[in-house]
């Protein structure tokens, strides 16, 4: 038997499901029962009835789904697979900004850990960070957290003038306009698309801005037959997938290297997924008065997306 059938073998036998974000290994991600963006997984992980959670992906996505089910075995193949944006957010230090602006209410990205989403009034998606935004009223002070670049494109684009915390992601705010002008002027053909972490100067020169679900999507429906990605290079998978007869160049600052890797979503591997699958472990464990309060904002997020939808 493959590494491949005993994951599934003992995924059937445990009633488990794999969630596999974007940003996984190709191996990964063709295993995995759904992969999607962040907003996706979340959703998925609230309607499953298995008994264990695998989540590919990194340690907050993790908390998340144990956070909407708390009675359910959550598993993470690699424990130290954890995120820089989060780690740029820590609780302590958000909650001493947070009580300098008593009348604001708080946005958080879910690229934050689960104590700081307890310090918020609703959590985000970059895939409806819009809707969520324009959920208060023009009247309403905000605090958009942890990521600047992210939440300085929602200014933008909404007319808001939300308070942003000064957090990013080293994959997307590494990216420098220079290298991707570069880009355009090598691949004239190609469009480019960009997700919103990224600067803001790559984001004014994107001809498309969004999610990595958004960029799947469009992709698709658009005419072109060339696209540079500023985003993580893992989405090129599912990219090729359904759109197999365009191409996609990885936006890159190395010249020698069309990748964009996050160190930490690259932890995850079959071998690894298969021993957590066998052992039960690393398992996800959060303190009951988090999950309890760390709920409220992302079950509020989830309504208004599922809301959107109808």
């Amino acid at each position: 038997m493959t590494i491949q059938d005993n994951i599934l073998q003992l995924k059937k036998q445990k009633n488990a499901v794999i969630l596999a974000h974007f940003y996984q290994i190709p191996a990964i991600q063709d295993i995995a029962d759904f992969v999607e963006d962040s907003l996706g997984l979340s959703q998925k992980a609230a309607a499953t009835d298995a008994d264990i959670i695998v989540f590919a992906g990194v340690h907050f996505m993790a908390e998340t789904a144990k956070i909407i089910n708390p009675e359910k075995k959550v598993l993470l193949p690699d424990i130290n697979a954890g995120c820089s944006l989060a780690d740029s957010c820590k609780f302590e230090d958000f909650k001493a900004f947070k009580e300098k602006y008593p009348d604001h209410k708080v946005i958080s990205y879910i690229n934050c850990s689960a104590e700081v989403k307890t310090l918020s009034d609703v959590i985000c998606t970059s895939g409806n960070a819009v809707d969520i935004v324009n959920s208060f009223t023009e009247n309403q002070p905000l605090i958009f957290a942890p990521d600047k670049n992210l939440g300085g494109y929602i200014n933008k684009i909404s007319g808001r003038n939300m308070l942003l915390w000064d957090g990013s992601c080293k994959v997307h705010d590494m990216l420098n306009q220079e290298a991707i002008i570069h880009l355009k002027l090598v691949h004239t053909d190609a469009k480019l698309i960009a997700h919103p972490e990224c600067k803001a100067t790559i984001l004014e020169i994107a001809d498309f801005v969004g999610s990595t679900a958004a960029m799947m999507k469009f992709i698709v429906q658009d005419n072109a037959k060339k696209y540079i990605v500023a985003t993580e290079t893992g989405i090129v998978h599912q990219m090729k997938k359904a759109a197999p007869e365009k191409e996609f160049i990885i936006a890159s600052n190395d010249e020698t290297c069309s990748c964009n890797d996050c160190e930490y979503m690259k932890l995850n591997t079959l071998e690894k997924l298969l021993a957590c699958l066998e052992n039960e472990t690393p398992e996800i464990i959060l303190p009951l008065h988090i999950i309890e309060k760390a709920k409220i904002p992302i079950l509020r997020m989830l309504e208004i997306s599922n809301n959107k939808k109808k």
